[in-house]
């Protein structure tokens, strides 16, 4: 799987937090240039949410982006979305059967023990974290760093995707630990957050990490 530099999250309640609809960043992050889109939710889906999911999985389709669910394989199957699991989840074996081959399927991990069992995991990608200390996760792991990074980056045959803390002022150096990818929550969306904003601030992601 050949994963764009940057990974957005379109994390629910960040994004209700500072207001914005989560189909308007969607939108925003998609005209913007995102190659990959993950929902992650770890409240209730209601009817609501999940409409808006099935828009945001249309613009994707229309794009050619691939949409990518957090936890929920029935709402990822539903979708015909991608599905991004963490420790605690649904086990990939049983994951990769439910929503099958050809799927992309995505795994947390968050230290050297978890990055060797993925070895053997049915999984696209491998997720690792936390970069750096983050705000946007409850109870969050022990932080990784950059060094441990790239110490633990041979352990691995699957695409990386660092997660965590991650924003513009430390992008690079993420990158040339060894990460494929860069997973972003709270960097990408403005306090002020509308389209406007949103698209200006993954144009600067672009400008600094050298996508265009």
């Amino acid at each position: 799987m050949n994963l764009p530099r940057i990974y957005p999250i379109l994390d629910v309640r960040l994004l209700q937090a500072r207001g914005c609809p989560v189909e308007t960043a969607a939108a925003a992050l998609l005209e913007s240039g995102a190659a990959i889109l993950q929902i992650r939710h770890k409240g209730p889906w209601t009817q609501d949410l999940f409409d808006e999911a099935r828009r945001i999985s249309e613009m994707c389709g229309s794009t050619g982006a691939q949409l990518v669910i957090n936890d929920r394989a029935d709402i990822a199957m539903l979708l015909d979305a991608g599905l991004h699991v963490g420790q605690d989840d649904l086990p990939p074996d049983e994951a990769r059967r439910l929503i099958g081959g050809t799927a992309v399927l995505g795994l947390s991990t968050h230290n050297a023990q978890q990055l060797c069992a993925a070895v053997k995991a049915p999984v696209s990608y491998v997720a690792l974290g936390p970069m750096f200390a983050t705000q946007s996760k409850e109870n969050p792991d022990p932080v990784v760093g950059t060094a441990r990074l790239a110490e633990w980056r041979r352990l691995i045959d699957r695409p990386l995707v660092a997660i965590g803390g991650i924003t513009r002022a430390n992008a690079a150096s993420v990158l040339e630990a060894g990460a494929d990818s860069l997973a972003v929550i709270g960097d990408l969306f403005p306090g002020e957050c509308t389209a406007r904003s949103i698209a200006e601030r993954m144009n600067d992601w672009h400008r600094t990490i050298g996508v265009r």
